[in-house]
C-alpha cells in the first residue's frame, strides 16, 4: 500500500480522535477504515456510564462503514494520545475477523 493512503488513514484518525467522547477516561481514540471502493470511514470511541455499553473507534469506523454497504476493507488505521500504539481490544478484533481478510493492513499509531 502507498505511503501518502497510510499517511492519510493515520491523519484522518487523529483528526477523527478529536471528536471522541471520552467523559470517564479522558481516553480519546479515532479510528479511519478504507474500504475496497478505496472510501474512509472514520470512527471514535464513545464512552457510556455502563462500560459495557461503550464502543471503541474500531467497531464505530467499520459499523459506519458497514451501514454504507461495504464488505470488504483494504485497511484501517487507529490512533491514541499514548506513549505505545493501541491494540484493538477482543470485541474490536473479533468484528475485524469478520470483515477483514488477511490482506488488510492495520495500522497502530500514536
Amino acid at each position: 500500500m502507498e505511503s501518502e493512503i497510510i499517511e492519510n488513514l493515520i491523519n484522518e484518525s487523529i483528526k477523527a480522535r478529536e471528536n471522541a467522547y471520552a467523559p470517564y477516561s479522558n481516553f480519546k481514540v479515532g479510528a479511519a477504515v478504507l474500504t475496497d471502493r478505496d472510501k474512509i470511514f472514520i470512527g471514535v470511541n464513545v464512552e457510556n456510564g455502563s462500560y459495557g455499553l461503550t464502543i471503541c473507534a474500531e467497531r464505530s469506523a467499520i459499523l459506519a462503514a458497514v451501514s454504507d454497504g461495504a464488505r470488504v476493507f483494504k485497511a484501517i488505521a487507529v490512533t491514541a494520545d499514548t506513549e505505545q500504539p493501541v491494540i484493538p481490544c477482543g470485541a474490536c478484533l473479533q468484528v475485524m475477523t469478520e470483515f477483514f481478510t488477511k490482506d488488510t493492513l492495520v495500522i497502530l499509531s500514536n
